[in-house]
């Protein structure tokens, strides 16, 4: 398996952990939820840990296509970085909320934090499936 395939195994996990967490805790199970959050946040921490391993060993990877498919590419690219940005933040912001028993405020912050970090995580697949696969 390639670095990038395992970076995007990582998102993918990423995406079912926290589509995980979300019914967890919309059907009551609390502590299932608590764990399958931590995994989830475990699971993205080793893919920045991966991804900025590999990219400091091959720089930057181009997209070759051309028209109509670069210019999809470009913007999912975009959106997707713009908004990985955001994650650790949010991400940690939430977890530190729900670890001081916060759960107001760690409601009010989840609410935006999972569409961001699910979408970045859903995203980051996509862009390896079109840069490597497509």
């Amino acid at each position: 398996m390639s670095w990038p395939a395992f970076n995007a195994g990582l998102n993918a996990a990423a995406a079912v952990l926290l589509l995980s967490g979300y019914w967890l805790i919309r059907t009551g199970r609390k502590r299932a939820h608590q764990r399958v959050m931590l995994a989830a946040f475990a699971v993205s921490c080793l893919f920045l840990i991966s991804y900025l391993a590999y990219h400091s060993q091959v720089g930057t990877v181009r997209f070759q296509k051309t028209g109509a498919v670069r210019t999809a590419y470009l913007s999912i690219l975009a959106t997707h970085t713009v908004l990985a940005a955001a994650v650790p933040f949010l991400a940690v912001a939430t977890l530190v909320r729900a670890l001081r028993g916060r759960f107001d405020r760690h409601r009010r912050i989840a609410r935006w934090t999972l569409p961001v970090w699910l979408y970045v995580s859903v995203t980051g697949v996509t862009v390896y499936w079109m840069l490597y696969r497509m």
